[in-house]
């Protein structure tokens, strides 16, 4: 399949995901705003279609506007999501003719378009950013509707349990990886993006890593302690944040008697499944867990270095290796509204045996976000270089909302550390 084809198939793919997610909800709740942490659906699906104009027509062959007042209008830099409610946004109807006359006319580009050596179009990297802006989007959307007050209509009370819970199957709960230098992000990948690149070597002292993440069964032992009342397990900001906050548990976590609690998802609730990974923890929570435990978050470095070592000096594009994700590899693109057992996908390990590094959840790692060495922005700085500094942390691997195209063990994820809403949660790491 040449190229020019493999991306309107890409593209296709992702608008498919797209109006499957968005099909089953009425226009107002399309139109309504669930939450100041959000934006409304509609402003999401014209957003996208606004990307995808500004850089698959505008960017690589020089097309007129559709309407100038979008460029304000669905500039996420311009209008908080808080705001974009009050804004004299496209209604669905509207936003979906949009979408469609896009679309229809980058296809049209696409046929007839010579791919060449230029940085925006060599090997087809437009198009990867602006198939993989639809599918981060996506998820964006998927968070919006799991904070809806009714449940989602693909959503039952146990439905989404695609994944029996596995067994054990013994080992250490840690797996110690020897360290040394290995490359950093990468160079070759075609669709990365500037803050994965350059490729660079690090050195890593020896660690061990826990071999799946932090489960539920484990983080209601934290609750239980009484993790959330003692103070030196926070650190100070995370201490003041816990107290403005009020938290008490994760998001979405209820305790229904003196031993059990249920949780939240989809507008549903239902038992805690001890096996799954704890999700919707923000990173003070990971990180005063991580201190009751005895341990501590892992860095970065230690994140891709433990997902992508082979153990002969090469380098992994996945945990598995290089082959394309499969739903026996790894829980990706929502084929359950949830996370699974973390032990479910076994044949998914990494060359040491470390078990969900891709899917599931978000994993926060301890590092703030910045560019890598001899960094260079592109094709905007908006992307990244924006977000550099220390208000941000590093997440990696992926949640079981992502879709594969962004699932390489390269990809980087940011977000503030008070951020529950997003499909995260965590894994621990010590000094060996």
């Amino acid at each position: 399949m040449d190229l020019n084809t493999l991306s309107a198939w890409h593209l296709d793919d992702a608008r498919a995901r797209t109006s499957t997610l968005l099909e089953p909800l009425a226009d107002d709740e399309l139109i309504a705003p669930v939450s100041a942490l959000m934006s409304p659906l509609v402003w999401d699906l014209a957003h996208i279609a606004h990307y995808e104009e500004l850089w698959l027509l505008r960017a690589l062959v020089d097309a007129p506007a559709t309407d100038t007042r979008f460029d304000d209008l669905y500039d996420a830099f311009q209008h908080p999501r808080r705001e974009r409610a009050t804004l004299p946004i496209l209604g669905p109807d509207q936003a979906r003719a949009y979408a469609h006359d896009v679309r229809s006319r980058v296809l049209d580009v696409l046929d007839r378009l010579v791919l060449d050596e230029r940085p925006l179009s060599r090997e087809g990297f437009v198009y990867g950013m602006v198939i993989q802006h639809e599918h981060q989007h996506q998820e964006t959307m998927l968070a919006t509707i799991d904070l809806m007050d009714r449940p989602y209509p693909h959503q039952t009370s146990r439905g989404r349990r695609a994944c029996a819970a596995a067994p054990d199957g013994g080992g250490s709960p840690e797996v110690q990886l020897p360290g040394g230098p290995f490359v950093m992000g990468t160079d070759t990948e075609p669709w990365a993006y500037d803050n994965e690149r350059p490729a660079h070597l690090v050195d890593v002292a020896p660690f061990r890593i826990d071999r799946t993440p932090v489960t539920n069964d484990a983080y209601r032992a934290f609750v239980d302690d009484g993790g959330y009342d003692e103070p030196s397990w926070w650190s100070t900001t995370g201490w003041t944040w816990r107290n403005e906050a009020q938290l008490v548990a994760p998001e979405g976590w209820r305790r229904e008697g003196a031993s059990t609690w249920s949780v939240r998802q989809f507008g549903c609730r239902a038992d805690l499944v001890p096996g799954e990974p704890v999700q919707h923890v923000c990173w003070y929570e990971a990180d005063a867990f991580a201190r009751w435990a005895g341990k501590r978050l892992p860095t970065e470095a230690e994140w891709e270095y433990a997902a992508s070592w082979s153990g002969e000096r090469t380098k992994r594009r996945y945990p598995w290796g290089d082959r394309d994700p499969t739903p026996t590899l790894a829980n990706l693109a929502r084929l359950q509204l949830g996370p699974g057992d973390v032990r479910a996908h076994p044949g998914g390990a990494t060359a040491a045996g470390v078990l969900a590094m891709v899917g599931d959840v978000w994993e926060w790692t301890s590092t703030t976000f910045a560019g890598y060495p001899n960094f260079v922005a592109f094709p905007y700085r908006e992307y990244s270089e924006v977000f550099f500094g220390d208000e941000y942390r590093v997440l990696r691997g992926g949640s079981w909302a992502t879709h594969p195209s962004v699932c390489r063990t390269t990809f980087r994820n940011w977000d503030f550390p008070i951020r529950r809403q997003i499909f995260c949660g965590f894994r621990c790491a010590r000094d060996a």
